[in-house]
């Protein structure tokens, strides 16, 4: 039984460091939120079997202590060993990393694990204790959990002193104007491409990547905020209600702009009129004392606009008050377009990017541009040197073939206008994706819809991953598309295998629509 028990040991430590690595980077994923991470927990659950399979195995290791059992105990131990180490070759997408956070939840896992094992060899010896281990390895799915309610206090505290070290730096800088940008999307474009336009005339930081979060924004301020810099552009992400108006109480915003309001994150908005709201959050900061800028293109800011009577619009329809763009020419070349100013002044701007969607995006950093002192003319060549956004319809050629990555978090809206873009290039286009997420119980509703447009945009489409994309075929097949032109695999590497080897004659066109992280 000695030699059994120590082999199980060696086995079950092995498997519980490789379950608990997965599933704290699947926490951490979920942004190291409980009940986002249940809910995740609860949708993957068919994944996990074998941590079923194991606990239930334990559980009667527990009451028959039988050496046959013993042995299905190693076999449990080896599949999981075996399947976790496959999950860590597929997830290269974004890796755990092993921030101050997670390495003390792991000391936390590890207290807990060396407890409960102690615990029971003291209380009934060694004979129950594989299937002590065995309980233990299924639990690390949950520990994670555990762990994070136990340090909370301490990680709130942590927080606290670091949001306001950062606040301090704030105020020790009054000359400093701060822009908040905040959408259900198109804010990091209008965040860099503000950046390149007010750089004409100012020296300015813009929070990094994805770092719109309290914590991210706090980083940013204590790692890289100068004493030189003169304007601040920040971005501001939200998942659930009040969170804008968290980030706007910490970091008071002198401007505002609100790019776009969709069907973004319904899963944790639970609705439509919440997302409209939380983004508004930034207006309410700022009315009173800046300006904010509202995109009256879209609809759910143009309905609630009228609630901020000083608001500086910008858009392409004829009743824009504010900045309107107009003569809007596109081609796989770049976009063309033309702008008026409240004050009716007109200037022909150029710029790289591709796609009718870009140019409201662009138009957005002009207005807040021009409306911080920098004349329209002057803002002509910073337009063109506005360059794409990584993996947002950036454009890589490689020999006969041409990348346009819009890999980045897909919308309803955004999807569209990237397969419409698609269709403007003459050559073989194909289309990769794997459907949208987060949107709740729309979600095979928008993307049914998104397949009626890859329909009559692209020649050849291929799908990753069955389950998820059904909606997307049947949208496809909705409109007459060719079945044998669209493809379903399960990796995307092996669709862009297929792609590349596509025999069409012409130039080849693949638009990467979305990618979706490792936790789904």
């Amino acid at each position: 039984m000695i030699v059994r028990t120590a082999i199980i040991a060696v086995m079950a430590i092995y498997a519980m460091f490789l379950v608990m690595r997965h599933y704290m980077h699947m926490f951490q994923l979920n942004g190291y939120k409980n009940d986002e991470y249940m809910r995740w927990l609860k949708k993957n659950a068919t994944r996990s079997w074998l941590l079923f399979f194991g606990a239930a195995l334990g559980l009667l290791r527990l009451f028959l202590p039988l050496i046959p059992v013993d042995a299905l105990i190693m076999l449990s131990l080896f599949m999981e060993i075996w399947d976790h180490r496959a999950k860590r070759r597929l997830n290269t997408k974004k890796k755990l990393v092993y921030t101050p956070r997670v390495k003390r939840m792991i000391t936390v896992i590890v207290i807990l694990s060396t407890a409960v094992i102690l615990c029971s060899y003291l209380k009934a010896g060694i004979s129950p204790l594989s299937g002590i281990l065995l309980i233990l390895v299924s639990l690390q799915a949950v520990l994670n959990i555990v762990a994070n309610i136990i340090n909370h206090p301490l990680e709130e505290a942590i927080n606290r002193h670091y949001i306001n070290d950062a606040r301090r730096i704030l105020k020790s800088m009054p000359g400093l104007k701060v822009i908040g940008v905040t959408g259900s999307y198109g804010k990091t474009s209008v965040k860099y491409y503000l950046e390149t336009l007010l750089k004409a005339r100012y020296d300015v930081l813009v929070t990094p990547g994805n770092f719109n979060t309290p914590l991210g924004i706090t980083r940013t301020i204590r790692e890289h905020l100068r004493p030189s810099n003169e304007v601040f552009i920040c971005e501001m992400g939200a998942r659930r209600v009040g969170e804008i108006k968290e980030i706007c109480d910490l970091f008071p915003p002198d401007q505002g702009i609100i790019t776009a309001i969709g069907p973004q994150h319904l899963e944790t908005f639970n609705s439509i009129e919440n997302i409209q709201k939380t983004k508004f959050e930034l207006a309410d900061a700022v009315k009173g004392k800046g300006n904010i800028f509202l995109n009256t293109d879209n609809e759910l800011i143009r309905e609630r606009s009228e609630l901020y009577p000083s608001y500086i619009s910008y858009g392409t329809k004829e009743d824009t008050t504010g900045y309107r763009a107009k003569d809007i020419l596109v081609s796989n070349m770049g976009t063309e377009f033309t702008v008026i100013s409240p004050e009716n002044e007109e200037e022909r701007f150029k710029t790289r990017l591709i796609g009718a969607h870009n140019v409201i995006n662009v138009l957005g950093a002009i207005a807040v541009a021009n409306m911080n002192g920098i004349l329209l003319k002057e803002l002509k060549i910073p337009v063109r040197r506005i360059e794409s956004v990584e993996h947002r319809m950036q454009i890589r050629d490689q020999g006969n073939v041409t990348i346009i990555d819009d890999a980045y978090n897909s919308n309803p809206v955004g999807s569209k206008a990237a397969v419409e873009t698609l269709a403007m290039f003459d050559g073989v286009r194909i289309l990769i994706t794997p459907g949208m997420v987060e949107l709740g119980d729309r979600e095979e509703e928008y993307n049914y819809k998104f397949g009626t447009y890859a329909a009559e945009c692209a020649d050849h489409i291929i799908l990753v991953g069955e389950k998820h994309t059904k909606p997307i075929y049947e949208g496809i097949m909705s409109k007459g598309f060719p079945k044998e032109k669209c493809r379903v695999f399960e990796r995307l590497e092996d669709g862009f295998s297929y792609a590349c080897g596509i025999k069409d004659e012409g130039h080849k066109y693949i638009l990467l629509e979305n990618d979706l992280p490792d936790n789904y």
